[in-house]
């Protein structure tokens, strides 16, 4: 490592490595220099000139986000000069900018306003007409008022270098100087709202948040995004029991401040129309409207019915709900019912991974891994509109550190702009040995194409490499890696350990005339297409719990309301194994948590006292006493933090290889739940996707 460079701030020894620049070092000691172009991670602009500093034997002020540190530097940021300058700086942004602080969306947390307040003149010298130009909507997420624009350029940056895009950019000259979006007057792009956060005035606005409430009057819930595997965070703005916005700004969570339109917008599923809020019974061959206590009784009589004659039962979980509904509902189907016929649709071969490393350790990468590996290589996946957040983390290694991309992808993906090396198949992979051997380390990451004994030469190929290899299974949703670690399969209970029992697969469970069919959070009856009707149920009793009266709850005998991931707490597995807590945000009338319910129908069974209680609190503290690998410290969760899981190092003995099958959602969709989402289907992208 470097030796430090030693400077002076405002009177203040700092030490920083060399190359950092005054606004860095200045950071780092708890001094701020204010900025509106410069932005951590993107290239340096200099554009809005809010940065200047004193700095001794310089003739004239300086920019700290392009000045790199030098030893005994002195730097001055708060002189009377250093004021005089910022001052000017924002009577000259003012001058074209309107004056509607009151209903800008932006207002409460506006950087401008903030610099305004601090440094601002408290009349302005310029007397011309101010240059407007009339509101426009780039797309049903983005809209751009171009008068509030002081042209700082972040959001072209964020789109072009951070998402990998470049939907924007600047047209015309001069004060009449405006961004402009990538086809004629509309966006076609990922649709993220990076854009939007990262402005520092009101210039970009979300539609989704527009003229609803101001920054005050929420309150910030911090919470996992429900959508795809990746595990981001996303922190909820609540007002009145409802969702008002997404962000992640405090860049909490494995995923920094980015998220995708999923997890920044696609949290308007929870308040649509067709959403569940009372049970419902077949009376009469139709479905009816009754209450709890009915629902559950009847639930509860059915099933100690069919345990009593020994009849037989299916249960299919899901790969959204949390691991301690998981846990549980395995641990109910096990000891309650008595069957070992529960699974749920797997996206994934994790367990073929896990058993492939078998005796090796520190095999498993984390989301951060991907930002700092010296090389990556991603087999089979569009991570881009896959898993956005795992090819965001690659983007910004690429560009920070300038690690080396290798791909084995047979179409064309985001990646092929900076790849070091492409082929087209697997078959082809030893064709790049060389060039990966001669890396320091590697990341794979591999999608599920990859599946049995592909996985294990998989390994065997990275293992031949002789360095460091970390693997990452890639998996569909919020917690489909959770459910398999749960234990949600008919071969394995929680932690891998084999049931050496026979039970049914999903396709199994569908097809055979069992007493009793019980789904949670799944539409295993969903046809090809969206809305297709798929088969027809074959047992004699169906009861589903659910959102939504999908195509698997149109069939049911009982369908329960169920509790989405935003109103309820628990935890959840991310698809590199990194566990995160979710924590109840809203409440929607009527629905309860599928761990309640379960809950709930065994107090009815009268067996609720050997599954034990039904909070996630202690059902999680049996997770971590008795699931191999989930033993993660609590106080990392409690406190909003990820903690990976560490799975059984030893073989684990499955006769055969489950069935995966991804569902391959772009940006736009998210299986049975992406069709409730107003946004998902109203952008552009996602009608033509």
């Amino acid at each position: 490592m470097p030796d430090l460079v030693k400077l002076t701030i405002d009177g203040r020894e700092v030490k920083v490595p060399p190359q950092t620049l005054v606004i860095e070092a200045a950071k780092s000691v708890g001094i701020e220099i204010p900025a509106f172009c410069y932005y951590e991670g993107l290239t340096l602009a200099a554009a809005c000139r809010m940065c200047l500093v004193e700095v001794e034997k310089m003739p004239k002020l300086m920019t700290a986000c392009t000045l790199p540190v030098s030893e005994g530097m002195v730097v001055r940021t708060e002189t009377e000069t250093v004021k005089q300058a910022r001052k000017y700086t924002l009577e000259f942004l003012l001058t074209n900018h309107p004056l509607d602080c009151p209903v800008c969306d932006k207002g409460g947390e506006c950087e401008l306003q903030d610099m305004v307040f601090r440094y601002g003149a408290g009349e302005s010298r310029f007397t011309d007409e101010k240059v407007h130009t009339p509101e426009k909507q780039f797309s049903p997420v983005v809209y751009f008022d171009a008068p509030r624009c002081i042209l700082c350029f972040r959001c072209v940056r964020v789109c072009n270098e951070g998402m990998g895009v470049g939907a924007l950019g600047v047209i015309q000259r001069g004060v009449v100087s405006e961004i402009a979006p990538n086809v004629g007057d509309h966006l076609e792009c990922d649709e993220c709202g990076a854009c939007i956060d990262i402005c520092p005035v009101g210039a970009l606005t979300s539609g989704a948040y527009r003229y609803k409430t101001r920054p005050w009057e929420m309150t910030h819930v911090g919470t996992i995004c429900t959508h795809c595997g990746d595990g981001c965070k996303t922190t909820l703005g609540i007002r009145n029991d409802r969702i008002i916005r997404g962000n992640n700004r405090d860049r909490s969570g494995v995923n920094g401040e980015f998220l995708c339109i999923k997890g920044r917008y696609g949290f308007d599923f929870y308040d649509h129309p067709g959403r569940l809020q009372a049970p419902l019974v077949r009376r009469d061959g139709k479905l009816e409207e009754v209450s709890w206590s009915d629902a559950l009784q009847t639930v509860a009589e059915r099933f100690n019915r069919i345990v009593a004659e020994q009849g037989s039962f299916g249960v299919i979980g899901s790969n959204h709900t949390t691991n301690e509904e998981n846990f549980y509902l395995q641990k109910f189907a096990r000891e309650v019912l008595r069957t070992n016929n529960i699974d749920h649709h797997r996206t994934g071969d994790v367990v073929t991974l896990l058993d492939a490393l078998s005796g090796k350790s520190a095999k498993l990468a984390t989301v951060a891994d991907l930002y700092s590996s010296k090389a990556i290589l991603v087999l089979g996946a569009d991570l881009a509109l896959e898993h956005p957040l795992l090819s965001y983390q690659i983007r910004a290694n690429y560009r920070h550190h300038q690690a080396r991309i290798y791909l084995v992808t047979p179409k064309a993906v985001r990646e092929d702009k900076y790849a070091a090396a492409k082929v087209g198949q697997f078959s082809d992979l030893p064709r790049l040995t060389d060039k990966l051997k001669a890396e320091p380390e590697l990341v794979m990451l591999f999608d599920d194409s990859y599946k049995g004994d592909d996985i294990r030469k998989l390994v065997d190929f990275g293992e031949s490499l002789g360095i460091p290899v970390k693997y990452v299974c890639l998996v569909d949703y919020a917690n489909s890696r959770g459910a398999v670690d749960m234990g949600l399969t008919p071969e394995l209970l929680p932690g891998y350990r084999p049931t050496d029992q026979p039970g049914m697969s999903v396709e199994q469970i569908i097809a055979a005339e069992l007493g009793a069919l019980w789904v949670v959070g799944a539409n295993p009856f969903k046809g090809p297409g969206a809305g297709g009707q798929g088969p027809a149920r074959r047992c004699g009793f169906l009861v589903v719990q659910d959102l939504f009266l999908t195509e698997t709850a149109q069939q049911a005998d009982v369908v329960l309301p169920a509790a989405c991931a935003y109103e309820k707490n628990g935890t959840v597995t991310n698809c590199t194994g990194e566990v995160q807590r979710l924590t109840r945000a809203i409440n929607t009338m009527g629905a309860k948590p599928d761990l309640e319910i379960m809950g709930f129908i065994a107090r009815e069974m009268g067996v609720a006292a050997a599954l034990g209680p039904w909070l996630p609190d202690k059902v999680f503290e049996e997770i971590r006493k008795t699931v191999r690998g989930y033993q993660v410290p609590a106080a990392v969760l409690a406190s909003g933090g990820a903690a990976q899981s560490m799975p059984v190092n030893g073989r684990i003995p499955v006769e055969r290889p489950p069935a995966v099958r991804s569902d391959h959602n772009g940006l736009f969709a998210s299986g049975t739940l992406g069709r409730y989402s107003k946004v998902l289907n109203s952008v552009i992208e996602g009608r033509k996707s």
